[in-house]
């Protein structure tokens, strides 16, 4: 199992044309000065730096052309819909990016796919303080194919005036019990309406179901010394921390308990919840955008999700990396712009408009600051998935959801998880062959 191995999720085909177009020349004139190197960039962005931190984008691209004045910087932003779709059909032909920002669930298919250039850490300044959690997403055998850009986390999204009414409290209680006993407080005041929620959880709602199992010390999967991957949702700490999340679920989710989370910022903008576990974002999302209700203005806030065992619960980690492309003649100078994007000077832009920094030297005062504490203290104490061949596939077969489907129409934890580690085990190693 330690060798490199090709993913059979979509990305195998561009595997085909990265030796026919792969080069050593790095842009044909890598032994000439900085000030001589010539030729154009291409980066792709999401539209999230386009929107939220330009100035940052633009401040990078001057510190690269300081140093490589007659190189043409060209960023391209899309869309988190159709960028992976575009990228694949990039990678296929002949006219790609040279440096890509993917979303941290996104890296392992690349990297596995053989798409990614590996980059070197001692490149990047601050490669030393680089979160764990989002320096493992970039990483494979021991090897580091991306960089960290920015990290994001799961917090508790909360209506303070229900608690004030409802449980007489101000701010949400920083342990479970706490928490359990002020949601049923508040179940009681507002619970005449049959559809509402103190705490709405939805049943297949995996991102937190894992992170209970977390919790409990379980795990999706462990790898062996040889790169072997076996499931284990049926270790008894996995199935602790699963029927936990399920007693929460029965308890208090008063609406469609088979749902996912896609719509739980939503049910908290209809004042049908008083808590939800969401992105940091999210808080903003119930007051504002498209489905947002301006009433919540200054009523809705976000805190540390608190766990069982007295500690906070983990959190997934969440947010972005930078790549290279492995068949770009130019990944040196897309590895240059990458250490000028993700420096420190950059992630005070992004920290700047509260988002989190790639490393845990500058997350440090945000941890002090109320509107990222709550997701900068998470972050630390982080979860993710599987670094392995085939969880691709199993993300794309719903084994997780429709675990959890079971187990709310009836089956029991112990017989859903060992069915889910059987399927996982059937599609965890798989090397596309």
């Amino acid at each position: 199992m330690k060798r490199k191995l090709i993913a059979a999720v979509g990305v195998a085909a561009m595997m085909v044309s990265v030796a026919a177009c792969g080069s050593d020349d790095k842009g044909g004139n890598d032994d000439a000065k900085p000030a001589d190197r010539t030729g154009n960039l291409t980066v792709w962005l999401m539209n999230d730096a386009q929107s939220t931190w330009p100035e940052v984008v633009a401040d990078a691209t001057k510190q690269f052309n300081a140093k490589y004045p007659k190189v043409k910087v060209n960023v391209q932003y899309q869309q988190w819909g159709d960028k992976t779709k575009k990228l694949d059909a990039a990678l296929s032909g002949d006219k790609f990016p040279d440096v890509v920002e993917l979303g941290n669930t996104e890296t392992m298919t690349y990297i596995l796919g053989g798409a990614l250039g590996e980059i070197d850490p001692k490149k990047y300044k601050n490669s030393d303080t680089w979160i764990k959690g989002l320096k493992d997403t970039c990483t494979f055998e021991g090897k580091m194919y991306c960089v960290p850009y920015y990290a994001g986390a799961r917090v508790a999204v909360y209506n303070a005036d229900m608690f004030k009414k409802g449980a007489k409290v101000d701010k949400l209680p920083t342990t479970e019990a706490e928490l359990t006993a002020a949601l049923d407080k508040v179940q009681k005041e507002y619970g005449k309406d049959k559809g509402y929620s103190s705490l709405y959880l939805p049943g297949k709602y995996w991102y937190a179901a894992m992170s209970y199992v977390a919790a409990y010390g379980g795990k999706i999967a462990e790898v062996d010394g040889d790169g072997k991957w076996t499931a284990s949702l049926s270790s008894p700490e996995s199935q602790k921390g699963i029927q936990h999340y399920i007693d929460l679920v029965n308890k208090y989710n008063k609406a469609d308990k088979t749902k996912d989370e896609q719509d739980h910022a939503n049910v908290m903008s209809n004042e049908k919840a008083a808590v939800i576990y969401g992105n940091a974002w999210e808080a903003g999302s119930v007051v504002g955008g498209q489905n947002g209700n301006p009433k919540l203005e200054g009523k809705v806030f976000a805190a540390g999700m608190p766990g069982p065992e007295g500690k906070p619960l983990p959190t997934f980690i969440g947010g972005s990396d930078l790549a290279t492309i492995a068949k770009s003649d130019k990944q040196d100078l897309g590895e240059e712009w990458i250490s000028f994007y993700t420096n420190e000077k950059s992630q005070e832009g992004l920290m700047a408009k509260n988002t989190l920094p790639n490393n845990t030297k500058q997350l440090q005062p945000l941890k002090a600051k109320p509107e990222t504490a709550p997701a900068a203290n998470a972050v630390e104490s982080s979860w993710f998935t599987p670094i392995a061949p085939g969880w691709a596939a199993i993300e794309k077969s719903e084994v997780l959801e429709l675990m959890l489907l079971d187990i709310i129409k009836g089956k029991s934890v112990a017989e859903a998880t060992k069915k889910a580690d059987a399927e996982i085990n059937k599609l965890i190693n798989n090397e596309g062959a």
